[in-house]
């Protein structure tokens, strides 16, 4: 041979796949296949397997293997003359290493492979049993287990059975394998089989007839005392019941040790019986009527959901059909269980976040768009509907979901789709699994396994680019379809369908609605056929749209609203060609809608008197959700009063803002804490708090501003004859007001220089009037209330005083509870400059040198006492009341309060209107520890949470828990509980407030 050139044989290795034709040159020149180096059939069978390398590599030690060169040439020769025989054994030689070693260790088992009779093609359970019967121990077991398990690999890679008949035939000899691993338990333990009853019911994938290659079995043990009578109800019949469990478990264990354990030949499978009633805790074998007793008080839903795939497979086949004849009606009856359709959901959310962030990617099984996925999707419609429909009634996922298409419950196409995405998945996790025999679901990193898997699977062009490309393609396609699985066919009732497509039924789709939730389906259906009838392009949209979006409603507490809501907002919007373009093309605003139509009444309200105001709810540049600063809302807002030809017009401009950005802030309060499909809820509910408050009070204050330009402008044109100025009070001042907080305010005047006392009170008691009548005027508009209340005098005083006044009233009359409502005084408009000689004026008021004085403090403490007595509503649970109650608001904000009057001449950092600003200074001057100032602020943010969720949800403001379940349950949702977990909301907020007034009896009354 030329130097510098390759060989024919290297190059024609090269061209049959081989990744590493010098070594297999070498494998070619050995001595075992001297006879047939040159024969092209051999290189033409290599080359057609996932793996010629590897391929070539078992075969040599195969051969090397064999008991003699007798052997060694009939196996040669079988091989060169036999094409089934020849594309079997290299076909399982090219994709499983794991099966190659068990050939080296077992030279003669090639031979399992040479039978090509029909009855070969497909073999059953009693095929199987014959394939073991030989097994006398657990490692003869394990030798015929990988045997009958070869035959099966070899099917499956030579593309004789499908993906669905291989799990079938796993199935099946798994079935087989726990037969006989129980016969060699009763066999060394005849004194147990001879007392007892043992049955073993197969779960999981096992049991619904779609096992893997390597996978737990999962089974569930019901035993009994031999001459028990037969059913549910009994006893024992005399018979010594606990004697019988206790052989039973015996034989149990057994069984499971000779499975599960690690011999010489390794090990089969793992026997799981987790599945079992309580779990690793409950006992391992149960008698027919402790099951029973179980399920009837005690199962979760996903019990039942595990129970669809229940199948006696060993031991006593009558107690096992008892078994599982006992407990269907059950089964059937799990989707009338409350928050069925969310517990379902929940614990699929709850297994995707359990999965390592560096895993998720490579994940078949368990990951978005995997196999799980599927059969979570169709198990949720097998419980809803296989109620009235036994058609629907299979463990098998591939079966079920066909018997879904054909009954309408599932579109065909949708059901196509997922099927292929299915089968492509499920052959994938066989591949990965057959190679090394062990239990993965993981994709795998290095180019060499891929290259082997895409090849195993027919892509052999570009192996590793391809699979990669049709893996991601069906599980996006997973992803996209198996939540609206569940509602298009809701929506197919009222669409023109193709022929041959069934429709669901009138009763289908109400089942359906109440699964998922739903109080009225009637309503429900009536909304969806106003929405998706029609053949218009509108009716299209909608239709596509609406599965993913009745999903969404589904995961709030009032889906009906979220419908209802979601129908007005599209027949208001529905001929504008922005809105639906909006929710099909931008990825957040259809969520996000989906979130404020279904979250409670403020949003959905403040939305439907403007629904342009939708646009917010995108992603793109024109919209979203962040809060506009005060400056920018100012300027907006006094443009628009500016551009007005009366005061009227002028404030209806402002409060048209003011009602938009109040939807905004709604909006993005109630995005952040349900969180959407790419982005958690916010985990810092200060954080969610804050936001609110400030953006409440940024719009208020800028509001005001509005208001005063518009009315000033209307009444004295650009000049007021005196200088005016607004100052927030309390939440208004502190940046901490709620949705449905009022404005506390003081107003302050100051005459212009020549105006006359008179003349200016007057123009300011006019301003003031008109302000507060332009923005209570009833319209489409919130009204916004300004209470003056805390000024001097209180009711009894003028609403306006000039600052002079302000000074003689401050320095002859104020009053302790003065200096402490003053605290939060904070100039929020009007005239910039008299507002700051305001504040200059009360500063020494609020923050008197040396703190207060102890008859002050004890005013303080007499004060908040008698509020307490006398304040709370009649009938109002105090433990429970956000303001007033122990632990609620009033509690921390006095206290707090207390410490910037007492510390605020020392401490800098005490001179704010903010209280969570004020009480981290105080924890930071050491006033108080820090796990004290924890729990207060942990008490305020969550009663302030409360007071905007009971806002939010009732559309009016209110300082307790609602008492209407779903107004309960939203606001629970709003805090982040699930359904069904109102009563460990109140739980906590309980615990909360009892925590935090402990302290404020130590730091406010010194107890």
């Amino acid at each position: 041979m030329t130097p510098g050139r390759r060989s024919s044989t290297f190059t024609r290795l090269l061209r049959h796949g081989f990744t590493d034709a010098s070594a297999a040159e070498r494998l070619l020149d050995s001595a075992e296949l001297a006879a047939v180096r040159d024969d092209p059939v051999l290189l033409d069978a290599l080359g057609a397997t996932a793996d010629p390398d590897l391929a070539l590599h078992g075969l040599v030690r195969l051969l090397e293997a064999q008991p003699g060169p007798t052997a060694r040439r009939e196996l040669l020769d079988t091989l060169i003359a036999a094409k089934p025989l020849r594309d079997r054994l290299l076909g399982v030689l090219g994709a499983s290493a794991a099966l190659a070693d068990h050939l080296a260790r077992h030279p003669r088992d090639w031979e399992a492979l040479v039978t090509y009779e029909p009855r070969d093609l497909h073999p059953g359970v009693a095929e199987f049993e014959r394939g073991l019967a030989e097994a006398v121990d657990p490692v003869s077991l394990r030798v015929a287990y990988r045997r009958c398990l070869l035959s099966i690999a070899a099917r499956d890679v030579c593309g004789t059975t499908d993906v669905a008949q291989t799990a079938a035939e796993l199935a099946d000899l798994a079935t087989a394998t726990l037969r006989a691993a129980l016969a060699l338990a009763e066999a060394a333990a005849p004194g147990d089989a001879a007392a007892c009853r043992l049955a073993v019911i197969a779960m999981g994938k096992c049991g619904g007839h779609e096992l893997n290659y390597v996978s737990d079995v999962d089974v569930i043990f019901v035993g009994e005392a031999l001459g028990a009578p037969p059913g549910p109800s009994g006893t024992g019949g005399g018979a010594d019941e606990s004697k019988a469990l206790r052989s039973a478990t015996k034989l149990a264990s057994h069984m499971m040790r000779i499975c599960s354990e690690t011999t010489v030949e390794g090990s089969i499978w793992p026997v799981d019986a987790n599945l079992r009633p309580e779990g690793r805790n409950g006992p391992l074998v149960r008698t027919l009527s402790s099951h029973l007793a179980y399920y009837q008080r005690w199962a979760k839903t996903w019990e039942f959901q595990a129970l669809l795939k229940a199948r006696p497979v060993a031991g006593d086949l009558d107690l096992g059909q008892e078994y599982v004849d006992a407990l269907e009606p059950m089964v059937w009856k799990a989707a009338e269980r409350d928050n069925f359709v969310a517990d379902v959901q929940k614990m699929r959310r709850r297994v995707v976040e359990n999965i390592p962030a560096a895993e998720i990617d490579r994940e078949l099984k368990l990951g978005p768009g995997g196999l799980r996925d599927v059969e979570f999707a169709v198990q949720l419609l097998q419980l809803v509907h296989g109620r009235t429909d036994l058609t629907l009634r299979s463990g098998t996922t591939l079966d079920a979901l066909q018997a879904l298409a054909a009954g309408g419950y599932v579109g065909r196409a949708d059901a196509v789709q997922l099927d292929d995405a299915y089968r492509f998945l499920r052959s994938m996790e066989h591949r990965i699994q057959l190679y090394r025999l062990r239990r993965t679901h993981l994709v795998p990193e290095d180019d060499a396994d891929l290259r082997r898997l895409g090849r195993s699977l027919g892509l052999r062009a570009e192996p590793v680019t391809e699979l990669i490309r049709e893996w991601k393609q069906h599980t996006g396609v997973v992803r996209r379809l198996h939540e609206k699985l569940f509602y298009r066919p809701l929506l197919d009732a009222f669409a023109q369908l193709a022929p041959g497509e069934a429709r669901l039924s009138a009763e289908a789709a109400r089942e359906r609605l109440v699964a998922l939730g739903y109080a009225d389906p009637a309503a429900a259906l009536r909304h969806l056929e106003a929405l998706a009838s029609g053949v218009t392009r509108k009716a299209a949209i909608q239709r596509t749209l609406l599965p993913v979006l009745l999903g969404w409603f589904a995961d709030s507490a009032d889906p009906d609203a979220g419908l209802l809501n979601f129908r007005k907002v599209s027949d208001a919007l529905g001929k504008t060609p922005w809105y639906l373009r909006l929710l099909r093309d931008e990825g957040a605003a259809a969520e996000n809608l989906a979130r404020v139509l279904s979250a409670g009444r403020l949003a959905p309200d403040l939305l439907m008197r403007a629904p342009e105001a939708v646009a917010l709810l995108g992603d793109g540049d024109g919209g979203g959700l962040e809060p506009r600063g005060r400056a920018q809302l100012e300027q907006e807002i006094l443009a628009a009063a500016g551009r007005a030809d009366n005061a009227e017009d002028g404030v209806r401009a402002a409060r048209g803002v003011r009602r938009r950005e109040l939807f905004r802030t709604a909006a993005a309060d109630i995005v952040d804490s349900y969180g959407t499909e790419t982005k958690p809820a916010e985990a810092d509910q200060g954080a969610l708090v804050d936001r609110v408050g400030g953006a409440v009070s940024d719009l208020t204050a800028a509001t005001l501003a509005g208001t005063l330009r518009a009315v000033v402008r209307g009444g004295w044109g650009d000049t007021l004859p005196t200088r005016f100025a607004v100052i927030g009070m309390g939440r208004f001042g502190g940046h901490e007001l709620g949705y449905g907080s009022d404005a506390d305010v003081l107003f302050v005047h100051e005459p212009q220089e020549g105006v006359a006392e008179r003349e200016a009170a007057d123009a300011a008691n006019k301003v003031v009037a008109e302000m507060r009548r332009l923005l209570q005027v009833p319209s489409a508009d919130p009204p916004l209330l300004i209470d003056a209340d805390l000024r001097p005098e209180g009711k009894s005083g003028p609403l306006v005083r000039t600052l002079k006044s302000y000074e003689a009233y401050y320095r002859r009359w104020s009053l302790v509870w003065e200096s402490q409502a003053l605290l939060r005084a904070e100039p929020v408009a009007g005239d910039e400059e008299l507002g700051r000689r305001f504040i200059e004026l009360v500063d020494p008021l609020r923050y008197p040198a040396e703190g207060l004085g102890e008859d002050a403090v004890r005013e303080i403490r007499r004060l908040k006492a008698r509020m307490e007595s006398e304040r709370l509503p009649r009938g109002a649970d105090p433990k429970l009341h956000t303001k007033l109650g122990p632990g609620g608001l009033s509690d921390v904000e006095w206290t707090v309060q207390l410490l910037q009057l007492r510390h605020g001449w020392a401490e800098p950092g005490l001179r704010t209107t903010r209280t969570r600003q004020a009480l981290a200074a105080a924890q930071a001057a050491g006033l108080l520890g820090t796990e004290e100032a924890a729990i207060l602020d942990e008490a305020w943010v969550l009663a302030t949470r409360v007071r905007n969720a009971v806002m939010l949800v009732r559309g009016r403001a209110a300082d307790t828990f609602p008492s209407e379940s779903r107004e309960l349950a939203a606001v629970g949702r709003y805090l982040g509980y699930g359904d069904g977990h109102a009563g460990d909301m109140l739980d906590a907020y309980r615990r909360t407030a009892r925590r935090a007034r402990a302290v404020v009896e130590e730091l406010f009354y010194g107890a």
